[in-house]
């Protein structure tokens, strides 16, 4: 025991005596270490972001529009269009193995929105009752759509979180009545805040019953059908079951439409759970090329401390020899340079993962969580393991190798070098 303190006293020594080489050394692998995981931490953030706005959307949602029917395969011209409806969401509903849910909705930017205080704008949307449980829409105050208000028609009305704010400017709003183009609605709920930082696109949208919006506001022009909905949204019954639901969809559509369900330029949809992967894939990329990256950079760095450690035995030839002369062994004479290297490479990750750490904590405080599609960074435990791993090899690397040319030294050889 007394020994292995004395080794250490001596390496600390031997550290302190070079601070200017030993502090370069140290900072050029803190500030590789320190790289690598900043890197790594905002990558993550983007991930998170990501995600974070996808969910935003709702859980699993596929989202489907009307589209155009090609003549043939793979020809844009001669196209006929078509129009989702109601009924094809009662078909996808009923006929979709696997699909969980399924809601309609029409969706209107021209209805002119009025209260005996302001006016606003934004999207007029006609959903059905299931609308919260497909898409993400929490209610901060009164109550959403019921199933008496789409089978009476009733002309009740839930105001997005800005709207709310634009109508009735510092006063309660439920109980209260708006025009929708002239027609009064009578307003039962407000939606709680959705999303993050400016994009007040989803909080600028009011929601009143499919049956009402179809009745006084329904989509209009040559050959729409009298129940055509702007878009049909769904869930399948699983996350990996995505493919299987859309081809289910695709089949009852086709069929309902008259074309053929294999035609995919017939369809108008969006797969959040697909967008959701592919996301997942890029930053995992970017993980695995950042952490090579980060692997190359401290290998080198373990390069430059076998060289400094080279460095230091030659210039301590002479005490090599003189403690030999005196008794040390070689096992000895390898702990101490072999302690030297790692002390300097574990010590500098160290230093660098708590400044990092530091770093991430000031960045998400300065922050905070409103950058759309952009979480503050953040520490990875897998990066920072790593890291750790990456350095202790470097370490017995840059330490084994000038530890045993120093332990191989003859005492003779070694007092008699200049």
């Amino acid at each position: 025991m007394r020994a292995l303190v004395d080794i250490f006293a001596q390496v600390f020594r031997s550290i302190a005596a070079n601070k200017l080489r030993s502090f370069l050394t140290m900072f050029g692998i803190a500030w590789g270490v320190a790289s690598l995981l900043l890197l790594i931490g905002l990558g993550e953030g983007f991930r998170s972001g990501q995600r974070r706005g996808l969910s935003q959307l709702g859980e699993d949602v596929i989202m489907a529009w009307g589209g155009n029917i090609p003549a043939s395969p793979n020809q844009h011209t001669g196209m006929r269009p078509y129009y989702l409806t109601l009924s094809d969401a009662d078909a996808i509903r009923a006929q979709a193995s696997h699909v969980r849910n399924a809601t309609a909705f029409i969706n209107r930017g021209d209805i002119k929105q009025v209260s005996e205080f302001s006016s606003a704008g934004g999207g007029v949307y006609g959903v059905e009752v299931n609308y919260p449980q497909v898409r993400r829409l929490p209610i901060a105050k009164g109550r959403f759509l019921n199933a008496d208000d789409e089978t009476q028609h009733r002309r009740v009305v839930v105001l997005g979180q800005k709207n709310n704010v634009l109508l009735f400017p510092g006063r309660p709003s439920v109980g209260e009545s708006i025009l929708l183009n002239g027609y009064r609605f009578q307003v039962i709920g407000v939606a709680d805040k959705i999303g993050r930082g400016n994009n007040d696109g989803e909080n600028q949208q009011i929601y009143i019953p499919l049956s009402t919006m179809m009745e006084l506001f329904p989509i209009l022009g040559d050959n729409v059908p009298l129940d055509a909905v702007s878009s049909i949204q769904y869930q399948p019954l699983t996350e990996d079951l995505n493919e299987t639901a859309k081809a289910d969809v695709h089949r009852i559509i086709a069929a309902r439409h008259g074309f053929d369900a294999g035609n995919k330029d017939a369809f108008e949809e969006w797969d959040t759970i697909k967008t959701m992967r592919m996301v997942g894939v890029i930053f995992t990329a970017m993980d695995v090329f950042l952490g090579g990256v980060g692997i190359v950079t401290l290998a080198l760095g373990a390069v430059g401390i076998i060289n400094i450690m080279l460095v230091t035995v030659t210039e301590r030839t002479k005490e090599i020899g003189l403690r030999k002369a005196l008794g040390a062994t070689n096992g000895s004479i390898m702990m101490q340079f072999f302690l030297e290297g790692m002390l300097l490479t574990g010590l500098s990750g160290v230093i660098g993962i708590l400044g990092s750490a530091a770093l991430m904590i000031v960045l998400q405080h300065a922050m905070g969580n409103n950058q759309m599609g952009f979480d503050p960074p953040r520490l990875v435990p897998w990066s920072a393991a790593l890291a750790l791993g990456t350095l202790t090899l470097c370490g017995m690397v840059a330490g084994l190798y000038p530890a045993r040319q120093a332990a191989l030294m003859e005492p003779v050889e070694a007092l008699r070098k200049e």
